[in-house]
């Protein structure tokens, strides 16, 4: 059978997929992007937070349900800490839908083909090209590529194809959205406490006329728990459960974070981006962000390997290189999130969240806090709160990778 041939073939036509499809485009590659699905953005397993900075590089700042200036945070026994004004925006709650289709439609417009409904079957690497086997709705295709780039997903059939390693550390997620939650527009709830995220937070996320309410953890730290359980709990809970009152539930979904890059993301003719990378945020399960900051660093060295058609293990380790930057950023955020959170009891916590509440320390927050990047602030604090001292051996990583 004759083979189709690209420069680039892209597995995945989620935000990270369409955006990678969009500057190899723009760099003269011609790509093609394979999604399995029969339409972009369904299903999705994700809060639908895009910071900023990612947002300014698609502009599709129509895809806005809310913009997130806010939060209030809950200590497990119920000690609010306040933050935020409506002039600072933190980050923005999009349609995901919305949003992945208007990447993709960047991408597509800047040259890139789409395959909808289509699966690599098999691929094989080979010293001057990848040869792919598709399942397509006309039948099987065989693929011939320069590059072969998996964005897709947790579960990434690329990084399971050739062994390329498993994340550091994968989280699992669960997350319902709602009518009638009793919130604040613009300001996201943050409850902490061993009863509902085991080391790690549930969140209320304002997305226009509904709300995303959610729990991740560790699945060793659940115990005999099931996510919906600990969602359960987080609604039924006497502090706060009017606020859940009339919550009517119109969609659930699930699904794993992996966070934690894999140790070379990169292998001959064959790339990882995003969550097949290992890239989400240690200390919020993010992976736009990240996702784009990657495809940002690597795609002009990727493009000039495609250029001299150089694929060398000197290339490619120039190219990994590139990401030592996020790879530090990971263990750094992931150091202090264990020391401000995951080690901590519940007990622990009720006492941090009491510093926090203070006045002056939540002043300090304001000024530094950002929830895309919360190494400073929490370098700061460990520095300038002498009740957070004690905590310093727990984050003694995050301090010396500084």
């Amino acid at each position: 059978m004759d083979s189709i041939e690209y420069d680039v073939v892209v597995v995945g036509a989620g935000p990270v997929g369409g955006f990678l499809a969009q500057r190899m485009s723009e760099g003269g590659a011609s790509v093609l992007i394979l999604e399995e699905h029969a339409q972009i953005g369904r299903p999705f397993q994700c809060a639908g937070l895009v910071n900023p900075e990612a947002m300014s590089l698609v502009g599709l700042e129509s895809t806005v349900l809310t913009p997130i200036w806010g939060a209030r945070i809950h200590s497990p026994s119920g000690i609010p800490v306040v933050i935020g004004n409506e002039q600072d925006i933190r980050t923005w709650s999009v349609c995901r839908k919305l949003f992945d289709e208007g990447v993709v439609r960047g991408a597509m417009q800047s040259g890139a083909e789409i395959w909808l409904s289509s699966k690599p079957l098999s691929a094989d690497d080979y010293d001057d090209h990848v040869l792919l086997s598709v399942s397509t709705p006309q039948g099987n295709q065989t693929v011939r590529c320069k590059l072969l780039c998996g964005a897709d997903g947790a579960h990434s059939w690329v990084r399971r194809q050739f062994k390329l390693g498993r994340p550091k550390e994968l989280m699992i997620g669960f997350q319902v959205e709602v009518t009638g939650y009793k919130g604040e527009s613009g300001r996201l709830d943050m409850y902490t406490g061993s009863r509902f995220s085991p080391g790690f937070f549930a969140w209320a996320i304002p997305s226009g006329e509904t709300t995303r309410i959610g729990t991740w953890s560790k699945p060793e730290m659940m115990g005999e728990k099931s996510c919906e359980e600990l969602l359960d709990r987080l609604r039924s809970e006497p502090l706060w459960k009017d606020r859940f009152s009339e919550c009517r539930e119109i969609g659930r979904f699930c699904g794993p974070i992996p966070s934690g890059m894999v140790k070379r993301p990169m292998r001959g003719r064959v790339a990882l981006f995003g969550d097949a990378a290992g890239l989400c945020k240690p200390t919020t399960g993010g992976g736009i962000g990240p996702g784009f900051r990657q495809v940002e660093l690597q795609v002009p060295n990727l493009l000039e390997c495609l250029n001299r058609d150089d694929f060398s293990d000197t290339a490619v380790n120039e190219v990994i290189s590139l990401l030592s930057p996020l790879r530090r950023e990971q263990n750094r955020a992931r150091a202090l999130r264990d020391a401000f959170l995951t080690e901590m009891t519940d007990e622990e916590l009720d006492d941090v969240f009491t510093v926090w509440s203070r006045p002056e320390v939540t002043d300090l927050i304001n000024q530094i806090g950002d929830i895309e990047h919360p190494i400073p602030l929490g370098i700061r604090m460990l520095k300038d709160v002498p009740e957070f001292r004690s905590i310093a051996k727990r984050a003694a990583k995050a301090v010396l990778w500084g």
